[in-house]
């Protein structure tokens, strides 16, 4: 078997294939969501190296796998090509990461005031994940202006946003590191 290559040259004049061979320019807003999503998974891969609970590891790389699904979902010009089934996210997708917002959540003293990241480094990397999931969400709303987007694909990369929030929560409950409170003083 020809090992196969890592660069064709087909993108040297700053165009790309989608799925299905579609090419449009690297700066379309499709490449824009998908390649923030591509951002995300890779923090996310860096957030699992700070885990220390085999479930929250596994969780996150169920999300992992999830994350290509929407990849390329993303990548697939809808109006071209049908969607492969791996690409579809469906409301059972959704409901899993909503169960285990609610079981963390149930571990965790109510807020009572908005959190600054920070605290121990993997729940800092949790933010920094959470962040990047928001722009992501941002780019996918505005390709979804212009194309097909499936609504579980915008609900589950928002409620990963809350996930993260919840899981760097719990990071730092579990750390033993109190929580940083926004001070809305300014003072």
């Amino acid at each position: 078997m020809k090992k196969s290559l890592v660069y064709t040259k087909t993108g040297d004049r700053g165009m790309t294939a989608l799925v299905g061979g579609t090419r449009v320019p690297k700066t379309h807003i499709r490449l824009e969501a998908y390649g923030t999503i591509d951002e995300l998974n890779s923090n996310l891969g860096y957030l699992v190296t700070h885990l220390t609970e085999k479930h929250d590891v596994d969780f996150v790389q169920v999300v992992q796998d999830k994350l290509f699904a929407i990849g390329s979902h993303l990548a697939t010009d809808q109006e071209q090509t049908q969607l492969h089934s791996a690409s579809i996210i469906d409301a059972s997708d959704v409901e899993c990461i909503e169960r285990e917002i609610d079981v963390i959540d149930e571990m965790l003293p109510p807020l009572h005031a908005f959190v600054l990241p920070g605290g121990s480094k993997g729940a800092s990397v949790c933010h920094i994940c959470r962040t990047v999931c928001r722009r992501a969400e941002r780019r996918i709303l505005a390709l979804s202006d212009i194309c097909v987007v499936s609504p579980e694909v915008l609900a589950y990369i928002n409620r990963l946003s809350d996930y993260l929030f919840v899981l760097s929560r719990k990071i730092n409950f579990n750390d033993g590191n109190d929580e940083i409170f926004w001070n809305n003083s300014c003072k």
